[in-house]
């Protein structure tokens, strides 16, 4: 038996053709959300340390 997907957005069964959203109007919600900046993506921390160790290193040599 397969698990019935919920919509991220109201709750609702998902359908097959907005899949993992119940309807366009979910799936529009989602991406507006997207568009405002509600939703992002962290900086990986390392990466700044990284950076930061290079920049350290140009300025010593």
């Amino acid at each position: 038996m397969t698990e019935q997907t919920r919509c991220p957005i109201c709750g609702k069964p998902s359908a097959p053709a907005f899949r993992p959203f119940c309807s366009r109007r979910c799936a529009d919600v989602d991406l507006g959300r997207w568009f405002s900046g509600d939703y992002r993506v962290p900086e990986p921390i390392a990466d700044k340390e990284d950076e930061k160790s290079r920049k350290d290193d140009d300025l010593l040599s």
